[in-house]
């Protein structure tokens, strides 16, 4: 059973998420080994299964990974981007958020770098129906570029809030 089958889902890059993670919670606590007892070993590996299929579906980049892997195409997918036009505006991108030191500036990069991802889904599954999986993988490794570019976005608005939050603080005193 592939993770697509596990969730009922049909294998897609594009998924319902709030139906995937219902189905999950649900898995969750059908194998839950406080609820299956008599036979825990068996639901601690269930429940393994569970969180693994769910962390490769619950991110497009991981998905479209997936996808690749069960079609066999997957093969050297974590080699270095080699698009010197999208590495030279990545650099950019990673200096802008560097510099950022507003919410405004953080809020103009993650919308610049959902552009990116929109347009990379649409890429990777003409690349995907088309079977050309070189451009599939390239595309895959790109979507997981701007996944950890999110993740840094999401930290440095965090850093941002919580310096605000402690200035307030000296105010107070």
């Amino acid at each position: 059973m592939n993770h697509f089958e596990l969730f009922e889902l049909e294998p897609a890059l594009e998924i319902d998420l709030t139906q995937l993670k219902a189905k999950f919670l649900k898995l969750q606590q059908q194998y839950h080994p406080d609820n299956n007892q008599d036979q825990i070993e068996q639901a601690i590996a269930k429940s393994s299964q569970v969180n693994q299929a769910y962390d490769a579906l619950k991110h497009v980049d991981s998905r479209a990974a997936y996808l690749l892997q069960l079609q066999k195409q997957d093969g050297g997918i974590e080699q270095s981007i080699h698009d010197f036009e999208f590495l030279q505006s990545a650099l950019e991108l990673r200096e802008q958020l560097d510099e950022a030191t507003s919410s405004e500036q953080l809020q103009g990069l993650r919308t610049e770098v959902e552009q990116w991802v929109n347009a990379l889904i649409k890429e990777f599954q003409i690349d995907y129906a088309e079977q050309d999986w070189s451009e599939a993988r390239d595309t895959v490794r790109k979507l997981r570029f701007f996944r950890h570019v999110l993740m840094d976005i999401d930290k440095a608005e965090e850093k941002l809030f919580d310096d605000e939050d402690f200035a307030g603080f000296d105010d107070d005193f």
